[in-house]
């Protein structure tokens, strides 16, 4: 798959090169805060090594896209989605604080939804947010997503039991939006 752009972004898929800033990422406990708990750099290098293998629609791995900015070639973030059925995914994004509240996940989130329901023909997304992450949920909100339910003591981190939101948007809904 190639690049994805935006007015402001280019988002193209995670290579052995974006090691560093992968693992920087996730050991950012401000990022992590509602994602997961520490873990070792082993654990980091399987999921940054699951999500490198050539990717196409219909692929069990997820679409990670680095998202850098387009001027500066600045590492902002990554995002993508996976396809959990034949006819919908989950999309997921995490972004260095320094980039947070610029509308750069926003951004990129458009960018994977026009690539999922048009290059992937998806029915669906849907996305599980830990409640209390507000930041996320506006990402989702601005893009279209609905508020669909929340799982009571659905995720477990730092020993406490949280709350899960789902949404999901529709290919209908944000064609038409």
């Amino acid at each position: 798959m190639n690049a994805l752009q935006t007015s402001r972004l280019c988002l193209s898929p995670l290579s052995e090169a974006d090691w560093p800033l992968f693992l920087a990422l996730q050991q950012d406990s401000t990022v992590m805060r509602y994602v997961s708990d520490p873990r070792s750099e082993e654990e980091i290098r399987a999921a940054f090594e699951s999500r490198l293998p050539r990717w196409s629609p219909g692929c069990a791995h997820w679409l990670c896209l680095m998202v850098r900015e387009k001027e500066s070639g600045r590492a902002l973030g990554v995002t993508g989605y996976i396809q959990r059925e034949p006819d919908a995914g989950e999309v997921g994004f995490l972004f260095f604080p320094a980039a947070q509240g610029r509308g750069y996940g926003t951004e990129s989130l458009r960018a994977v939804c026009d690539f999922a329901f048009s290059s992937g023909e998806l029915r669906r997304l849907s996305a599980t947010v830990t409640a209390g992450n507000f930041a996320s949920r506006g990402a989702l909100e601005k893009v279209g997503f609905r508020l669909e339910g929340e799982l009571r003591e659905s995720f477990q981190l730092a020993g406490e039991w949280h709350n899960d939101w789902l949404f999901g948007l529709l290919s209908r809904e944000y064609r038409s939006r």
